[in-house]
């Protein structure tokens, strides 16, 4: 195991993910072991709480604090479910499809992990209906875990069970919300539900469930490897671990990097993805996937931590930067982005089932020369009308944070496509 890149240092380059043998070979399922046999689900739930490991989905939430709220003891309900999210439906983001793929037994030990730790007997994995390879080598390591009596029944003579199943998205966005994949487990319309109560009380048909991201399980067999001082000791700054992160968009290397948590924007743009491509200067990125607001050169020595971007009125989300080059028009930048948000919403709430379309109607009119002067007051105004608190789940206020940034960082271009009526982008031949 690779401990400065515990998260990826087994990953092949090329060629298939490590077997189960090969797993072992390199310390793979030992966590387990000494789990099942030394330790209870509350000494799990108490190291995972001291690792500090915070949700790498886009939330940020402490993993060992939404543990706790699981109900415990012999009078707990049952059974009890474990729900990890890969279905990575974020804009610009690849993340969790490199763990999936390249070393399907560390999520499947994370998930034993934290199945023990809230005592769920069953396990889903919601893949991402496109992710046929991850299917595919998801499904050969539980075979091969089930054969060796690490998943099942009486899991290694201990006394706890557990099934975990794998379960394709019909791929929707709003799967994302946890509540929303919940429904669509059950059957029923892809559409938030009312919260409280929440999922770790009543969740999956009723019974206390957690819902966690695949780079957030893959932490677990580490941290109980390792320790909880170690785990914090990887991070730069406040937070603790390593993290995924990934660059697309006119960098010379787009792709995905295992590195410290609080690693600089620059670090990641300059030395990781290259810099920039020839001809194309930065402008601007959006550092945690498509509904990130924009941080800008003024930005880059920033550490890509939880605290550090929601300062200057961004997120850390996924990860993952889409960058924005001085050869890309923002204002059909960021049309492409309410459009494909106005397409994802679930239609359960008016705000976000209205506003949206109506905010990338504006958005079109500017980007083709019909705009007016009042529609950039127009969405202003959507940007607090479907901002946080106005609607029934954090759709439409993921949206608005991408033209919210866009209206403060690049308002010039707004007005110049107005007073001219038309697309400088397009009218010089170069990207809109």
């Amino acid at each position: 195991m690779n401990d400065d890149r515990p998260l990826t240092g087994q990953i092949r380059r090329h060629g298939p993910p490590p077997t189960l043998s090969e797993y072992e070979d390199c310390g793979g399922y030992a966590p387990v072991r000494t789990m099942l046999s030394h330790m209870t689900p509350e000494d799990v739930q108490q190291e995972v709480m001291n690792s500090n490991l915070r949700g790498r989905g886009g939330a940020g939430f402490p993993t060992g604090q939404k543990w706790s709220f699981v109900p415990m003891g012999a009078d707990a309900p049952r059974p009890k479910y474990l729900v990890v999210n890969a279905d990575e439906m974020e804009p610009g983001s690849f993340k969790d499809r490199l763990l999936l793929e390249g070393h399907p037994h560390r999520l499947i030990e994370g998930i034993i992990i934290a199945a023990y730790a809230i005592q769920a007997e069953c396990a889903y994995v919601f893949v991402r209906w496109a992710y046929h390879p991850s299917v595919i080598a998801l499904g050969r390591a539980i075979r091969e875990a089930r054969e060796t009596g690490l998943l099942g029944h009486n899991l290694l003579g201990s006394g706890f069970s557990l099934t975990v199943h794998v379960h394709t998205s019909a791929g929707r966005y709003i799967c994302g919300e946890e509540t929303a994949l919940l429904n669509a487990l059950e059957g029923h319309p892809v559409i938030p539900r009312s919260k409280p109560p929440y999922p770790q009380v009543c969740g999956l048909w009723g019974k206390p469930t957690i819902v966690q991201n695949v780079e957030t399980v893959c932490n677990l067999p580490h941290i109980l490897a390792h320790g909880a001082k170690w785990f914090r000791n990887l991070g730069k700054g406040k937070d603790a671990g390593t993290k995924l992160y990934a660059v697309s968009g006119r960098v010379k290397q787009p792709g995905v990097w295992e590195l410290p948590i609080g690693t600089s924007m620059r670090e990641i743009l300059e030395h990781h993805a290259g810099g920039m491509q020839e001809g194309y200067a930065f402008r601007a990125m959006q550092p945690g996937g498509g509904s990130t607001g924009f941080l800008t050169e003024d930005h880059l020595d920033l550490a890509m931590d939880f605290d550090s971007l929601s300062s200057v009125g961004s997120r850390l989300g996924t990860g993952t930067a889409i960058v924005l080059d001085d050869r890309t028009c923002p204002v059909g930048f960021v049309r492409n982005l309410e459009h494909f948000f106005a397409q994802e919403s679930c239609g359960w709430c008016t705000p976000c089932r209205d506003g949206l379309p109506w905010v990338e109607r504006l958005l079109a009119d500017i980007d083709n020369g019909n705009g007016r002067p009042q529609d950039v007051e127009i969405l202003e105004r959507h940007v607090t009308l479907l901002g946080p608190g106005r609607t029934y789940c954090a759709h439409a206020p993921g949206a608005m944070e991408p033209l919210k940034s866009a209206l403060r960082y690049f308002r010039s271009d707004f007005d110049r496509h107005i007073h001219d009526q038309r697309c400088p982008w397009k009218s010089q031949g170069t990207e809109a």
